[in-house]
């Protein structure tokens, strides 16, 4: 199997490219066309602003949408927003992937900004991301979360003065609003689901 985080100069490329690479994971930090199609598995990593990081994958975003039927892809907090229709962040409209329908929005401006700490999660139905866990505390670093047109697609949500949702899976497009990576034994037990997926 092999696994293509795409480098696109936003944070956490390579705590998210250690944490698979200790599932004995062949994985990649790139943005090539011919690594994008060789891969098994897409990972979008997760820290920076949604317009800078769709400014740099605007080049390869036609290439992203041809192997979509076939290659399951997972984002991780930026990440899973770049899967939405649009992001207000910065107080343009941005166009995102479009992989599913709805908008990234900011925050309430009730809440302390950013979003930081760990949180319990709490599922909203079954996920394949959240197999063989008992307990749910995730840690969170955003200011923006996603608002999906189909409720369905949210697995499990956050409470933060409004309900987050905090792991969305349709199909084979799987998403954290939280970061896996630095989530401790659990967070571990995420990523080895997801590879459970792929391997499936």
């Amino acid at each position: 199997m092999k696994f293509t985080i795409l480098d696109y100069s936003v944070g956490n490329l390579f705590s998210i490219s250690n944490a698979f690479k200790k599932e004995n994971i062949d994985v990649r930090l790139s943005s090539s066309p011919s690594d994008i199609r060789e891969s098994d598995a897409i990972i979008l990593p997760g820290v920076g602003s949604f317009p800078a990081a769709m400014k740099r994958i605007e080049r390869i975003r036609d290439i992203l949408f041809d192997v979509l039927p076939e290659k399951y892809f997972f984002g991780v907090c930026l990440g899973l927003q770049l899967f939405f229709e649009r992001s207000s962040e910065g107080g343009v409209d941005t166009q995102g992937l479009g992989f599913l329908k709805g908008e990234v929005i900011e925050l309430p401006g009730n809440v302390k900004k950013p979003h930081m700490g760990w949180n319990r999660v709490v599922k909203t139905d079954e996920s394949l991301l959240l197999e063989n866990l008992k307990h749910f505390y995730f840690y969170f670093a955003h200011s923006f979360f996603v608002k999906p047109e189909n409720s369905r697609v949210v697995k499990a949500v956050v409470d933060y003065g409004v309900s987050i949702p905090a792991v969305v899976e349709y199909e084979n497009i799987f998403g954290t609003q939280f970061h896996p990576e630095k989530s401790g034994k659990d967070g571990k037990v995420v990523i080895r689901n997801f590879i459970k997926i792929v391997k499936r």
